[in-house]
């Protein structure tokens, strides 16, 4: 099943004994397109601290109760390591968490290989909507792991296609199965008024981190008789099918 990721942020995270937080932000790796951790705001349960979970442990997002379960207890989660809300995710931080839970990092298949896009030019881990600066203020870059991305930070790039610009990341497509990006979509009012576009990262040719913007492979017309999206309802099969054969690009 697709989710979008902006209706997921706030849903509620359960363990098996109660509640550990509401989903704040989703981290990806920018070569793969995967969800690699989900961040909760645990509020008053444990302040100040930073939850991150890896997909393998998490059920089906529920809409009905907009809520996911988690197959953790809240004394397993309040055990983890300890991290600051506003320190920077490192490659030493994800490894004492898969040491801790006993997750495994090569969990899941991509659809999109290792290279899929550009790697960083220059721009620092982007990490639970802390600002870009605060987070070059913090970060050791010898720790920091260059390809952890977060969706509200890319929320906002302008999109680009080979002879203009189209509009602007509005907000992403996961498959929950594998929590891949399955798509982006693109709000392209002041390009085409009242339109909306899902782009796959097959489009994607390279990202300007530090100018925030997206580079695709495909031309402004293609775009616009594209088929048209205006909910995650309609990304069935049949429309994906339309979706990848309009732009050739290859199935799931």
């Amino acid at each position: 099943m697709l989710f979008v990721e902006s209706t997921l942020k706030g849903y509620t995270v359960e363990a098996s004994d109660g509640k550990i937080g509401v989903v704040r932000d989703f981290l990806f790796d920018d070569q793969s397109w995967k969800i690699r951790w989900l961040v909760l705001d645990a509020g008053s349960w444990l302040p100040r601290r930073k939850i991150l979970l890896h997909p393998s442990a998490l059920a089906a997002p529920e809409p009905l109760r907009k809520s996911i379960a988690v197959k953790l207890t809240k004394a397993e989660v309040e055990g983890s390591p300890d991290f600051l809300a506003h320190q920077p995710v490192s490659r030493q931080m994800e490894a004492h968490l898969y040491d801790y839970y006993g997750w495994d990092p090569a969990w899941g298949s991509s659809y999109f290989g290792v290279g899929a896009i550009a790697t960083p030019f220059s721009s620092p881990p982007l990490v639970g909507g802390v600002p870009p600066e605060e987070a070059a203020a913090a970060a050791n870059p010898e720790e920091a792991d260059a390809h952890l991305r977060s969706t509200s930070e890319v929320t906002g790039y302008h999109v680009h296609a080979t002879d203009g610009e189209i509009g602007h990341v509005e907000n992403f497509v996961f498959d929950h199965a594998n929590w891949d990006i399955r798509y982006f979509g693109v709000d392209t009012r002041n390009w085409w008024a009242g339109e909306h576009v899902l782009i796959s990262p097959y489009a994607v040719r390279e990202i300007d981190w530090a100018g925030r913007h997206v580079e695709l492979n495909t031309t402004r017309a293609q775009v616009k008789a594209s088929p048209p999206w205006d909910s995650v309802a309609m990304v069935d099969r049949s429309y994906e099918r339309q979706l990848h054969s309009h732009y050739d690009w290859p199935g799931y």
